[in-house]
């Protein structure tokens, strides 16, 4: 609507009354806002207060709208809740492979630290070089430490006063360990052979261990096979017997009753039949008995077979799956056994996986060569080739075997 003024402007046109004073400016922004959608206004910048920050538009967010339900009969199945992700066979696999290489590891650090350990091999002036393969020196000594009256009597080990004093040897073998394929070899050394002893002349080989310990012994072997010993191993009456009780005994063959006059242990006869660790250091250790005729030299065989016998049942599943023949044999082990300073539980390991096969006849058995049944002498000339045979890697001729 046009108002006019009828004065004597003869009828002239009026502006448009004002707004209020407080609403001018509002009302000016108000008219020069944008549309929605058409950006910002040309104005905005005149009609924006001093002293304020420019107003940013920002669109308002979308009203939240909640998914539309199914109805119940709708003939679909009803949602299920998100499922747990699962470890797949492959991971699970993995972790239990993990946790027993873990656990093989821990045992590996308990024995290393664990076994006892002294200096067996030194090198001295003409000292046999080393040579194709590896040479272990293994030791049963008659070593009754640990072991209390009580001990002594039920394992029927004799008096020490009796048996000469000083601490022997029972046992004295070299296992080769060849760099080829040819087989390993378990050699024995009868205990009364007659040697050369550096610095003591010449008596029975077993007396170089009560002369000068296992340094000694080492050194006297050395001299009289020509072969460089490379590891050493001991094992003493008790620990001997606590390692057969600690797997439950083991299980021989036994031809025909054993019964020895000295240490008055009894054997039947029966196959199979499982040995306590009292019969068994009776039966490595009889030589004067009905089913021993031949003294020293049937007991070095006895050693042989009874020693094949206990490392196949170490070695085989049974044992190592049982915890309850595997942790008493693990707590035994580095009481019963001795190594030399430079030697480590894998070198062990080897040794015992080299000679698992004595049973099934993979390891090569027999005594050095003698003249005689009293075995004090080697024959000079087959124990030669014997040794010879071990030096150089190649197979022993059958007729150096001795059994």
């Amino acid at each position: 609507m046009v108002m006019t003024y009828r004065g004597d402007d003869g009828g002239r046109r009026m502006p448009p009354p004002r707004p209020p004073a407080g609403r001018s400016r509002d009302h000016q922004r108000a008219q020069m806002m944008p549309l929605p959608g058409r950006g910002r206004s040309p104005y905005d910048e005149r009609t924006r207060p001093m002293g304020t920050r420019e107003p940013e538009y920002a669109p308002p967010p979308p009203p939240r709208q909640d998914p539309p339900r199914r109805p119940a009969d709708d003939g679909y199945p009803p949602s299920r809740p998100p499922r747990r992700r699962r470890w797949s066979v492959g991971k699970v696999l993995g972790a239990l492979v993990l946790v027993f290489v873990v656990f093989l590891a821990g045992i590996w650090v308990y024995l290393e630290f664990s076994i006892k350990r002294v200096d067996a091999l030194a090198d001295y002036s003409g000292r046999p070089v080393a040579a194709s393969g590896t040479n272990w020196l293994i030791v049963g000594s008659d070593s009754r430490e640990g072991l209390t009256a009580e001990d002594e009597e039920r394992l029927a080990t004799g008096d020490v006063a009796a048996a000469g004093g000083g601490q022997r040897t029972d046992t004295i073998m070299v296992a080769h360990l060849p760099d080829n394929s040819t087989k390993p070899t378990l050699l024995s050394l009868p205990r009364d052979s007659q040697v050369s002893i550096p610095g003591h002349g010449k008596n029975k080989i077993n007396a170089a261990f009560s002369l000068g310990g296992p340094k000694l012994l080492a050194q006297t072997v050395e001299g009289a096979t020509g072969l460089h010993i490379d590891h050493y191993a001991e094992i003493g009456f008790g620990g001997f017997a606590k390692i057969v009780d600690a797997i439950g005994g083991v299980e021989m063959c036994i031809d025909q009753d054993m019964n020895d006059t000295m240490t008055g242990i009894d054997i039947k006869a029966g196959c199979p039949q499982t040995l306590d660790g009292r019969q068994a250091l009776g039966f490595v250790r009889m030589r004067h008995s009905s089913a021993t005729p031949r003294s020293d030299l049937d007991r070095v065989a006895n050693q042989r077979k009874f020693i094949g016998a206990l490392v196949s049942q170490i070695a085989s599943p049974g044992t190592l799956l049982n915890p309850f023949d595997f942790f008493p044999l693990l707590s035994s082990a580095p009481d019963a056994l001795t190594m030399d300073s430079g030697d480590h539980v894998h070198n062990l390991a080897g040794l015992a996986l080299a000679m698992r096969e004595i049973s099934s006849g993979g390891v090569v058995t027999t005594t050095v060569p003698v003249t005689s049944g009293s075995a004090e002498n080697w024959d000079k000339a087959k124990s030669k080739q014997l040794f010879d045979a071990l030096k150089n890697d190649t197979e022993v001729p059958d007729s150096v075997i001795v059994n």
